[in-house]
């Protein structure tokens, strides 16, 4: 068990150091996975940045996923998802309007303060606190394809083992701390699971903003 989500992104930073990365950049999933990207970008010395991609809620249950969208508007649905997609087509269309409009208040929010870092010819590091259906990460993985990474390493701290398989074939390498077979939600994994706010995702991100590395300042004060 992990005392947090830092205590964790130390110990997955530590099976990262040594690989040859190439420019490294790391790409969180926010809210939580920023945390963790922050700690992995200081200690591999990498860019942090954001990729947004948001799940799709099942009907009822706001906390299971049935899928997921990108910020780039594709939609990636779990495996027992499409066979029920007749039945759901107006309910779909309905959630993947309301999380695109999350996103969208997401990107203004967070390129506010840390342009979209560029993604061609780099060692990729897409992270987040945790891999549970694997939905938000496959669909963030989708929208990096066309953007010619040089290598694209998803690294957790904790995953269901049966999602990391599926999760291998979006990218070059999966490095993960833990995968039990005893898996119901990533917070079990954690002594302190609080959730993250927008404000502190915002402070990580003016730490590694371009204008901050070159300046000493914050985007907000020029």
């Amino acid at each position: 068990m992990f005392r947090n989500r830092e205590d964790a992104a130390r110990q997955l930073a530590a099976k990262l150091k040594g690989r040859d990365l190439y420019d490294p950049l790391v790409l969180a999933i926010p809210r939580g996975g920023v945390v963790t990207g922050a700690v992995l970008a200081r200690e591999l010395g990498a860019d942090l940045d954001v990729v947004l991609a948001r799940k799709l809620r099942a009907p009822g249950q706001p906390e299971l996923a049935i899928g997921a969208v990108s910020e780039d508007g594709h939609v990636y649905l779990n495996h027992h998802a499409p066979e029920f997609l007749e039945q759901m087509k107006d309910y779909l269309a309905a959630e993947r309007r309301y999380q695109m409009g999350e996103i969208e208040r997401r990107k203004r929010l967070f390129r506010g303060v840390r342009p979209q870092a560029p993604l061609a010819g780099r060692s990729v590091i897409v992270t987040d606190d945790g891999i549970a259906t694997g939905s938000t990460m496959i669909a963030a993985l989708q929208s990096l394809k066309p953007q010619n990474a040089r290598a694209v390493i998803v690294a957790v701290p904790v995953a269901s083992p049966d999602r990391l398989t599926q999760i291998r074939r979006w990218c070059d390498d999966v490095v993960c701390l833990l995968a039990p077979e005893e898996f119901w939600a990533i917070g079990q994994f954690y002594k302190d699971f609080s959730q993250v706010e927008d404000q502190e995702v915002l402070e990580l991100l003016r730490e590694f903003s371009p204008v901050q590395k070159r300046t000493g300042r914050s985007p907000a004060d020029v």
